[in-house]
C-alpha cells in the first residue's frame, strides 16, 4: 500500500474516474490551469484538456447551473465551489433543480452530480471562510452528504460519490490535507460507517477532523481507564444509523462530536434517531459542538471555540465520572 496525502488522494481519485468514463468533466474556479487553489487538481488539466478540465467564472450559481445542466445531459460533472461557505450562493441549483429532478421526471431521469467544497474552522480564515455548511443540507431529501477523515476514504469516497446517480455534496476538511496515510485503493459504498476505535464505556460519533480529535482523546482517557469507541461516520446524509445502534447497544453511552453550531447541528440528528431506537437502554447521551456564534479569526479565540481533543476529553471524564 503506497502512503499518500490527502490532497494527493483525492487528485488519484478525480484522476482515475476521468481516465476511466469520458462523460466526467471537472470545472471550477482555478481547477484546471492553477491546478486548484489547494492543490487538488495539479495536472489534470494538461492530462485531459481544456473541454473536461476548465475554469470557470467566479459565480457560483453559474457553475452549480451548468452542471446540473450537464447532469442531466448525460455527463457526470464534478465541480469545485472553492469554500463551503458560498454554498449559500448555489441553493436554488442545489436545492430546487438538482435534488428534485428524478422526483419531478417521476424517476426517468437522474442527476449525477458531485459538489467538491472545502469547509472547517482552525486554518485562520476567518468567519467567513472556515464554516461546516453540513447543517444546511441536512433537510433536503434526494441529497447525499459525504465528509471523509483519512486518504483512503477520500479517494474510494470520491470514486464512489462520481458514480454515484444521486446529486452529492462532498466535503474536504482544509486541515486534513496535507494529512498522510495509507490508500489501499479499496472501494467504499456511501453511507456506510467505520468503527475506528474499539471501546466498552462509551460511543463517540465524529465526522471529518473531529474523528482525529476524538482519537486523541480516547487516547488520553485510556490512561484514566475510560474506553472509548470512535466512530467515523464519513457520509453524514444518510448516516449509517445501525452501526451507531450496534455501538451504543454495547457501550450504553453515546456523544455526537460536531465542528458546527450547537443548534440545529447534525449531532442533534444523530441523537435524535440513536434515543429513538435506543432510549431504554442509554445511560447517557449528548453532543460537543461549537458555540452559537461566528467563527473567530484570532488563533486563541478559534482554538478555543473548536472542540479539540482537550475539550473532548474533559467533557467526557465530567460525564462519566
Amino acid at each position: 500500500m503506497s502512503t499518500v496525502a490527502f490532497r494527493t488522494a483525492i487528485r488519484d481519485a478525480l484522476d482515475e474516474e476521468l481516465a476511466a468514463d469520458e462523460r466526467v468533466i471537472l470545472f471550477g474556479e482555478d481547477v484546471a490551469v492553477a491546478g486548484g487553489v489547494f492543490a487538488t487538481t495539479t495536472g489534470l488539466y494538461d492530462k485531459y484538456g481544456a473541454e473536461r478540465v476548465f475554469d470557470t467564472p467566479i459565480s457560483e450559481l453559474a457553475l452549480t447551473g451548468a452542471a446540473f445542466g450537464s447532469a442531466v445531459t448525460g455527463l457526470r460533472p464534478v465541480i469545485e465551489i472553492m469554500f463551503g461557505d458560498f454554498l449559500t450562493l448555489a441553493m436554488d441549483s442545489i436545492v430546487n433543480q438538482s435534488t428534485k429532478y428524478w422526483f419531478l421526471t417521476e424517476e426517468q431521469v437522474s442527476v449525477p452530480l458531485v459538489i467538491r467544497s472545502v469547509v472547517g474552522a482552525g486554518g485562520r480564515f476567518g468567519a467567513i471562510h472556515s464554516q461546516m455548511p453540513v447543517s444546511w443540507f441536512m433537510g433536503v431529501p434526494g441529497l447525499k452528504i459525504v465528509g471523509p477523515s483519512t486518504p483512503a476514504d477520500a479517494k474510494a469516497l470520491l470514486k464512489a460519490a462520481i458514480r454515484d446517480d444521486n446529486p452529492v455534496l462532498f466535503f474536504e476538511h482544509k486541515r486534513l490535507y496535507t494529512l498522510e496515510g495509507e490508500v489501499n485503493g479499496a472501494p467504499l459504498e456511501l453511507g456506510r460507517a467505520a468503527v475506528v476505535r474499539e471501546g466498552r464505556d462509551l460511543t463517540l460519533v465524529a465526522a471529518m477532523k473531529s474523528v482525529h480529535d476524538g482519537l486523541e482523546a480516547a487516547s488520553e482517557l485510556e490512561r484514566d481507564g475510560l474506553s472509548v469507541e470512535v466512530i467515523d461516520l464519513r457520509t453524514l446524509r444518510p448516516f449509517d444509523l445501525e452501526t451507531v445502534l450496534a455501538s451504543v447497544r454495547k457501550t450504553n453511552r453515546v456523544v455526537v462530536v460536531e465542528e458546527g453550531p450547537l443548534t440545529g447541528g447534525w449531532a442533534g440528528e444523530v441523537l435524535a434517531r440513536v434515543t429513538e431506537e435506543a432510549l431504554g437502554d442509554l445511560d447517557d447521551a449528548w453532543r460537543i459542538a461549537t458555540p452559537d456564534t461566528p467563527i473567530p479569526y484570532s488563533p486563541p479565540l478559534e482554538d478555543a471555540f473548536l472542540p479539540g481533543p482537550e475539550r473532548i476529553a474533559a467533557e467526557i471524564r465530567g460525564r462519566l465520572r
